[in-house]
C-alpha cells in the first residue's frame, strides 16, 4: 500500500490514477478484500505510473498467522544451517579426491586431505589471470613471485609424494637373476687337485672373510669409496646419468656399488630411464635391509671381469693363476680396473689397453693411499705394473677330461637328486674317484696304439674305437678312455653298449653253474657243479635240452664252436675257462638255465638292457656290455662275490657346504666260494697266456675275449683289487652302428692290442 503523501504525489503528476470517488470506492473494496482474506501470500500489486510507463512490483507480506511457502520456512539462519553439508557429506568431500587412487594408497594419503582443503583458497589465489592487470608489456604475461613460489613448492611436494609412493610400492625381487648368480662347477681328482671346470660362466662365490681387505678396498677405491656411508644411491651420479641419457641419447655410470649389485642380480643390463629408476628404488630398500658387508660380498661375486669370468675368485685365477686370498694390493688394483670395462682394460688385448690399464692401476693405488687404506711406504713398493697371464688357465681342452666330467656330472645329479636346472646354476664342487696317474697311463697307452694303427693299418684305423675302464673292487671308477676328442665325437667309448662281449662273458656262465647247479631233467633236482665237472670240449658239439637237441627257427640243430674250430675232448670247467673253450659253457648254460645265467650276469654288474637274447648264444657272449660295466662285473669276483654299483663321485659340496649324496652299497651277487673259484680259473687263464708276467705278479687274473665274426676283441682282468676291461672294435659312425670286422686292428697273438692296453693301464708292462 502507498501512504497518503505518496498517493498525493502520485495523483499530482500526469493523469490521475483514480478519482476521489473511485478512491473511496477502491478503499471500500480494499477493505472488503482484506476482510475476506484479501491477498494471497505471494500476490503482487501492480501500480501503473503513467508518466514513466513503468511497472512496479511490490511483495505483499502474508497476514499474521499464515506461514510462507515451504521453501521459505525457518528464516535465513535456518536456511543457512540446512545448506551446510552433513558429517557424512563432509567425509565424502574430503575423500573424494582419493577415490581414483589404488586402495593401498588411500590410507597413506588420507591424513593429507584436510590440509589440502585448507590450502585450496590460497591455491585459487595463485591461479594466474592473464593478461595481468596493472602490468605493461611482457610483464603482463609473467607469473608473480607468489605464483613462482607456489609452483616450486607444489612441484617439490608432488615429487616428494611420488618418491614416497614409489618407495612404498617397490619390493625387493624374491627371485635373483639366475644368469648373474650362476657359477661354474669344479671337478677334482681323487687326490683333491682340480681336474676341470664347467658351466656357462666361470664363477665361484667366495665369503667376504676369504677376500683380503686390500682386494676389497682396491675395488671400493675404484668404484665407490663412500660405500660404507652412502644411502645406497648417488643422487649426483643418477642426475648425471639421466642428463646424458635424455639430453645426449647416451648413458653414463655414477652408480654406487649397491646399485651395480642390484643391476647384476635383480635387473637386466638395459640402458633405460625406467630401469635406472627401479634400480635406485630397490637400492634404497636393499641398503636398509641388508648389511653393507653382504652387499659388497654379493657385488664381488657377481661382477664381470672379462675372460669369461664372473666374481673376484675366478678373475684371480684367470689373470694370475691363484686364489683371491693370495692376491696383493697391486694385483687387486689391476683386477679392480677391469670393472670399468674388461674390453678396454685387459692389458693383454692390445697396446692401447695396456696403457689404459697401467694408468688406472696407478690411479687406484693412489686413491687407496688418499682414503687411508694403503700406506705411502707400501705404495712406493708397487712401481712395476703386475702383468697378468696371457691366457686363461681355466680353459678346458675338450679332450679326455670332458669324458670324465660327463660321467661325473651325470652321476652327481642322480646321486644328489639335483635337477638339470639346479646343477647348471653351478657352485658345486664335485670330488671324483678318478685316479690321475691311472688315467694318464691309460690315455697314453691308447694314444700310442692309435698312432701305431694309423701307421700300420690306416684303412682299419680310420674307423677304429678303443673303450677302456678301470674299476676298484669297491665300485670306484678309477680311469676311463672315452675317445680321442669329446668335441669331435659325441659319445663315450668306455660307456658304449655296442659290440658283443664274446668269450669274455664265459665267467658269468661258470659262476651261474657253480652257484645254482645243473638240471639234466626237466623236473629233476639240480646236480652240483664244481670246477672239476667234466664237459665235452669238441668243436661242433650239438646243444641238448632235457627233451633232446635244441633246434633253431630255421630247423637246424644248434651247435657250439670253439675259436679256430679246435676240439679239446673231455675237459673240466676250470680248464675250459682257463683255455677259453666255448662248447662246454654253451651246454652248461642250457643245463643251469639261461634265465639263471642272465640273473647272475646282472647281479655281477651288467646292465639288463645290455643282455642279449635268451638263446643258447647267450652263454657265448651275445650281450653288449660297456667297458665300464665289464670291469665292474669282473671286480665282483675280486670282491669275494659282492657287487657295488660303479660310481665316479665320492662327495659333492656347494660353496663348501656338503650336499647329501646317495652312495652305493655292496650287495651279494654270488657266494664267496664261487667268486674264489672263478678267480682261480681266471688266474690260470692269465698264467697260460702270459706266463712271464704271471710269475712276477702271482695275484693277477685275466681273460681275453673274442667274438664269432671277429667284430670285437676284449681283455678283462684284475690286478691289485682293480679290474680293468679293454675293448677294440670298428664302426663307421657315418653309416651305422653295426660293428665291422677288425681287419687286424686288434693285432695278433704275439702283439695283442687289448692286452697291451690292459697291462699298461694296470702297470704290468
Amino acid at each position: 500500500m502507498l501512504s497518503s503523501p505518496a498517493r498525493a504525489r502520485s495523483s499530482g503528476e500526469g493523469d490521475a490514477f483514480v478519482t476521489d470517488a473511485s478512491q473511496g470506492e477502491g478503499r471500500s473494496e480494499s477493505r472488503k478484500g482484506r476482510d475476506e482474506g484479501a491477498f494471497d501470500s505471494d500476490e503482487t500489486l501492480f501500480l501503473r505510473v503513467p508518466k514513466a510507463d513503468e511497472t512496479m512490483q511490490l511483495r505483499v507480506p502474508p497476514p499474521p498467522g499464515k506461514p510462507e511457502p515451504e521453501q521459505a520456512v525457518g528464516g535465513r539462519a535456518e536456511r543457512r544451517r540446512s545448506a551446510r553439508p552433513t558429517g557424512k557429506e563432509r567425509a565424502a568431500a574430503l575423500t573424494a579426491p582419493l577415490a581414483g587412487l589404488p586402495a593401498r594408497l588411500r590410507p597413506l594419503l588420507a591424513p593429507l586431505a584436510p590440509y589440502a582443503r585448507r590450502l585450496a583458497p590460497y591455491a585459487r589465489r595463485l591461479k594466474p589471470v592473464y593478461p595481468r592487470p596493472g602490468r605493461t608489456g611482457w610483464r603482463r604475461w609473467m607469473p608473480s613471485w607468489r605464483q613462482w613460489l607456489g609452483a616450486t613448492l607444489a612441484s617439490f611436494g608432488l615429487l616428494s609424494a611420488f618418491l614416497v609412493t614409489a618407495y612404498a610400492l617397490t619390493d625387493i625381487p624374491s627371485n635373483l637373476n639366475s644368469y648373474a648368480t650362476q657359477q661354474d662347477n669344479v671337478y677334482f681328482w681323487s687326490d683333491g687337485t682340480p681336474m676341470a671346470r664347467t658351466g656357462w660362466v666361470q664363477r665361484q662365490a667366495m665369503p667376504l672373510k676369504e677376500i683380503p681387505e686390500d682386494v676389497r678396498w682396491a675395488v671400493l677405491a675404484a668404484e665407490n669409496e663412500d660405500f660404507y656411508s652412502d644411502p645406497g644411491v648417488s643422487v649426483k651420479g643418477i642426475s648425471r646419468a639421466l642428463f646424458r641419457t635424455v639430453g645426449e641419447g647416451d648413458t653414463e655410470g655414477g652408480s654406487t656399488i649397491t646399485q651395480q649389485y642390484v643391476k647384476n642380480v635383480y635387473l637386466t643390463q638395459n640402458r633405460t630411464i625406467s630401469r635406472k629408476f627401479t634400480e635406485a628404488m630397490i637400492s634404497l630398500k636393499l641398503d636398509n635391509k641388508m648389511s653393507k658387508d653382504k652387499i659388497l660380498e654379493g657385488y664381488l661375486n657377481t661382477s664381470w671381469f672379462g675372460r669369461g669370468t664372473y666374481g673376484i675368485q675366478r678373475a684371480a685365477q684367470a689373470y694370475y693363476g691363484k686364489d683371491v686370498s693370495k692376491l696383493n694390493a697391486s694385483q687387486a688394483a689391476m683386477l679392480a680396473s677391469l670393472l670399468k670395462g674388461a674390453g678396454l682394460y685387459d692389458p693383454t688385448l692390445s697396446a692401447a689397453n695396456h696403457k689404459r690399464a697401467v694408468e688406472r692401476w696407478s690411479w687406484i693405488l693412489d686413491r687407496m693411499v688418499k682414503i687411508g687404506k694403503l700406506s705411502p711406504r707400501e705404495r712406493a713398493t708397487y712401481k712395476t705394473f703386475p702383468d697378468p697371464l696371457k691366457n686363461n688357465p681355466l680353459y678346458d681342452t675338450g679332450e679326455q677330461s670332458d669324458y670324465l666330467v660327463e660321467l661325473a656330472s651325470q652321476y652327481a645329479k642322480n646321486a644328489a637328486h639335483l635337477t638339470a636346472k639346479q646343477f647348471d646354476l653351478g657352485g658345486y664342487q664335485i670330488y671324483t674317484t678318478f685316479d690321475r696317474k691311472r688315467e694318464k697311463a691309460l690315455t697314453d697307452a691308447v694314444g700310442k696304439a692309435r698312432k701305431k694303427a694309423e701307421q700300420d693299418n690306416p684303412k682299419a684305423a680310420k674307423n677304429g674305437h678303443y673303450g677302456a675302464s678301470s674299476v676298484a673292487s669297491d665300485g670306484r671308477i678309477l680311469a676311463v678312455y672315452g675317445g680321442p676328442d669329446h668335441r669331435k665325437q659325441g659319445y663315450n667309448e668306455s660307456n658304449a653298449t655296442t659290440v658283443p662281449a664274446g668269450s669274455a662273458f664265459l665267467p658269468f656262465v661258470y659262476a651261474a653253474g657253480l652257484e645254482h647247479g645243473a638240471r639234466k631233467t626237466r623236473d629233476g633236482a639240480a646236480t652240483t657243479v664244481t670246477p672239476d665237472s667234466v664237459y665235452d670240449g669238441d668243436d661242433g658239439v650239438p646243444v641238448t635240452t632235457p627233451e633232446g637237441p635244441y633246434w633253431d627257427r630255421s630247423g637246424k640243430k644248434v651247435a657250439a664252436h670253439n675259436d679256430g674250430g679246435r676240439s679239446y675232448g673231455q675237459i673240466t670247467l676250470r680248464e675250459a675257462l682257463a683255455r677259453s673253450v666255448n662248447t662246454p659253457f654253451m651246454q652248461l648254460g642250457m643245463d643251469t638255465g639261461l634265465k639263471t645265467v642272465r640273473r647272475t650276469a646282472e647281479a655281477a654288474g651288467l646292465l639288463p638292457s645290455s643282455i642279449g637274447p635268451q638263446v643258447p648264444a647267450l652263454s657265448l657272449g651275445n650281450s653288449t656290455p660297456s667297458a665300464i660295466r665289464m670291469a665292474s662285473a669282473y671286480a665282483t669276483f675280486a670282491a669275494d662275490g659282492t657287487h657295488t654299483e660303479p660310481y665316479s663321485v665320492s662327495r659333492v659340496t656347494r660353496n663348501g657346504a656338503p650336499v647329501p649324496l646317495a652312495t652305493p652299497h655292496p650287495e651279494r651277487a654270488v657266494g664267496a666260494e664261487v667268486a674264489e673259484q672263478v678267480t682261480d680259473a681266471l688266474t690260470d687263464s692269465f698264467r697260460n697266456g702270459h706266463p712271464d708276467t704271471a710269475a712276477a705278479h702271482p695275484g693277477v687274473a685275466g681273460k681275453a675275449g673274442t667274438t664269432e665274426k671277429d667284430t670285437a676283441a676284449w681283455y678283462a682282468g684284475t690286478a691289485d683289487s682293480v679290474s680293468t676291461a679293454v675293448v677294440v672294435y670298428r664302426i663307421d659312425l657315418a653309416k651305422s652302428l653295426e660293428p665291422l670286422p677288425l681287419d687286424g686292428l686288434a693285432g695278433n697273438s704275439t702283439d695283442d692290442v687289448p692286452y697291451n692296453l690292459w697291462s699298461a693301464a694296470t702297470g704290468l708292462d
